[in-house]
């Protein structure tokens, strides 16, 4: 079972533009006073900027994900460096076969480990 600190975030993260707190803690199923402890840990691990916002007169909050640094082991298939990287084709990611050939790597290499 997640963490509710896991759940808040990725449900945070899958509003780009930011989610109001007065509707994260409707959506976790969990009271107001809950969403603020688990939202006071993700702003004090670096993990979601709050902003003051102002909804029908009424105070809350817009959150949204801070952009978390590239992994460099989030690049590399075994070895192999994503081909994107040094790429200058204009391509559709679907019709991509440098990167289709990139995740099948990758797919081989995390089946190995």
């Amino acid at each position: 079972m997640p963490e509710p600190e896991d759940e808040a975030f990725a449900l945070i993260q899958s509003h780009p533009e930011g989610v109001l707190q007065s509707e994260l803690w409707k959506e976790l199923g969990v009271d107001s006073r809950k969403c603020s402890r688990i939202v006071k840990k993700l702003e004090d691990g670096g993990l979601i900027e709050r902003v003051e916002f102002k909804k029908e007169g009424i105070k809350t909050y817009l959150l949204r994900a801070k952009r978390q640094p590239v992994r460099p082991e989030d690049l590399l298939a075994g070895d192999e460096l994503i081909p994107c990287i040094a790429c200058d084709l204009e391509c559709v990611v679907e019709d991509c076969h440098p990167l289709m050939d990139w995740m099948y790597q990758l797919a081989i290499v995390g089946n190995s480990s």
